[in-house]
């Protein structure tokens, strides 16, 4: 019982080591860039090695740009896009997250249903609908896994958090952008305006911002899709939104 009790007290001590050094990163993030997140590194190992066995050529794109070198109109987009209440909420959306949760719930129900009507067929799994936000979203390539476990969703929300309390709105938006994918090896609003309209970030009009917006949830699979009619009806509708949006 009491070697139990031990072990217990060092897991404790071992989270608490890696809350700080969590803590820690984000503080340095008030004054110093990051140079890489920890989705763009697991990316650039995956590309890399399908480099090696000649699956594809590598390709890396990523250049850090400060925020007044990022068009208005891209904030303005992706606000709109990924997360209408940035502003105002303190990194969690519950609204969004419930308004998720039921969706996928409708999702799967009518899942179910095809697949009692069509049982000799295969039925497509639904896909899961997210609510989280621009703060949830850095959280998560920052500094952790791509892993969709409880206990990674706990720590996301511990580094919300961390973000929120530490860093103020405009600083979370501008880490975002510059780090965010946009593509396969394609990372950063000044990356993405090369790759798709050859100007920097800075010349973006409303249109090219609310397409690159778009293409967010889905990156891999816009990049090879730009004649898509749902990326070009979607745009339209993230333009009309633009004009309400207010920026940190």
């Amino acid at each position: 019982m009491r070697s139990l009790g031990r072990w217990l007290l060092w897991l404790l001590l071992a989270g608490l080591a890696l809350q700080l050094f969590f803590l820690a990163r984000i503080a340095l993030m008030v004054a110093v860039d990051p140079t890489s997140t920890a989705f763009m590194r697991s990316e650039a190992w995956r590309i890399a090695g399908a480099s090696v066995h000649g699956d594809k050529d590598w390709r890396w794109a990523h250049r850090w740009v400060p925020d007044e070198q990022i068009s208005p109109h891209l904030k303005r987009a992706v606000i709109a896009s990924e997360d209408a209440g940035f502003t105002d909420h303190r990194g969690v959306d519950w609204g969004a997250i419930e308004g998720a949760w039921q969706k996928n719930e409708r999702r799967q129900q009518q899942a179910e249903k095809r697949a009692a009507r069509q049982p000799a067929q295969a039925v497509r799994e639904p896909k899961v609908v997210g609510g989280s936000t621009i703060t949830q979203q850095l959280a998560k390539n920052l500094l952790l896994s791509g892993e969709r476990q409880l206990l990674r969703k706990g720590q996301e929300l511990v580094l919300t958090l961390m973000l929120e309390a530490l860093l103020d709105k405009r600083r979370i938006l501008e880490i975002y952008l510059n780090s965010v994918e946009w593509g396969e090896g394609v990372f950063g609003a000044e990356a993405a305006s090369q790759r798709y309209f050859n100007k920097p970030a800075s010349k973006l009009s409303p249109h090219e911002a609310a397409r690159l917006a778009v293409m967010l949830p889905s990156p891999k699979f816009f990049e090879t899709r730009q004649g898509s009619a749902y990326l070009a009806r979607r745009t339209g509708t993230i333009v009309a939104r633009m004009g309400a949006v207010g920026i940190p």
